[in-house]
């Protein structure tokens, strides 16, 4: 990680810097991409404060700590820190995974149909549907990254689903009275 370290209104110490690139070394397991950390350590009468800026991964992280050792302050705003990238990271991941955190999807296990044919592989996915119409099923499927949506029609009572085609533009299946 690069790191620059600004002193205010304190005597510049090498000691200081090295604690603070031997503490900002645990940041990189955490960061995939190099980052950049910038800190300034500054006194203001009988108060220490760290303050600490890294940027990388797509992510701007602060964190600042007022105390009476600047020890103590760079630790802690090194803790804030690290809680916010964990955050961050726990949040990307689910985010790629397409995980909700109240999703009432139930992936079912990998069913095979003919057991000696071992080409045919179906997935079971149960899904809860409810009743809307074409228009608030449309917007649903702005909201999610799905390709389908399966619901209720509001006004026939039937089961209708609406995909997202190659085009953009959607598709609705729907059964024939």
């Amino acid at each position: 990680m690069q790191t620059s370290v600004t002193f205010k209104n304190l005597d510049p110490s090498e000691n200081l810097k090295a604690y603070v690139g031997e503490k900002l070394d645990r940041f990189d397991k955490y960061l995939y991409n190099p980052a950049e950390a910038s800190v300034v350590l500054s006194v203001e009468k009988f108060r220490h404060m760290a303050e600490i800026n890294i940027i990388g991964d797509r992510l701007n992280i602060y964190g600042k700590e007022v105390t009476d050792d600047m020890y103590s302050a760079i630790d802690i705003a090194l803790d804030k820190l690290e809680k916010q990238i964990k955050k961050n990271k726990q949040k990307i991941r689910k985010h790629r995974v397409g995980q909700k955190p109240n999703s009432k999807e139930n992936i079912g296990e990998d069913t095979r149909f003919g057991e000696d044919d071992p080409s045919h592989h179906i997935l079971v996915k149960n899904i809860e549907y409810k009743p809307m119409d074409v228009e608030e099923a449309v917007m649903q499927m702005g909201l999610v990254n799905d390709n389908f949506l399966v619901f209720t029609d509001a006004r026939t009572n039937q089961v209708n689903v609406l995909y997202r085609r190659k085009d953009g533009n959607y598709g609705l299946i729907q059964p024939s009275s």
